[in-house]
């Protein structure tokens, strides 16, 4: 998630919905983890899931946690606290192109400019 390349491919290739697993540790989570989600969202216009593990402060390496669900806005629509939960956020793939007729990124990016080659 951390590398916009990746979120880009999927959506020119019609993704509407991308799912991340990641472990964002106690430094990085709470600067990075949300404004990442929330960044990949807004540049690709669909939904962002991300699925973290819960916060284990016994462990070697301790995970900031923070599951969460991201709508094409940009907005939190679910998130979870540090702890092992499960979480649920209604996707509307209509208001995929809602929002993309709002903004018409789409028509709007400078393809010439820069491209990324899907094989």
């Amino acid at each position: 998630m951390r590398f916009p390349e990746l979120a880009q491919v999927y959506t020119k290739m019609g993704c509407k919905l991308l799912l991340f697993p990641g472990a964002f540790n106690m430094t990085t989570g709470p600067v990075h983890w949300e404004l990442l989600q929330r960044g990949r969202a807004l540049d690709n216009q669909i939904y962002i899931g991300t699925i973290s593990p819960a916060r284990d402060t016994s462990a070697k390496y301790i995970a900031w946690g923070h599951s969460s669900v991201i709508n094409p806005w940009g907005e939190v629509i679910a998130t979870s606290e540090e702890y092992e939960a499960i979480i649920y956020g209604d996707v509307d793939l209509d208001y995929v192109e809602k929002v993309r007729q709002m903004i018409p990124l789409r028509d709007q990016r400078r393809n010439d400019l820069y491209e990324i080659n899907i094989k």
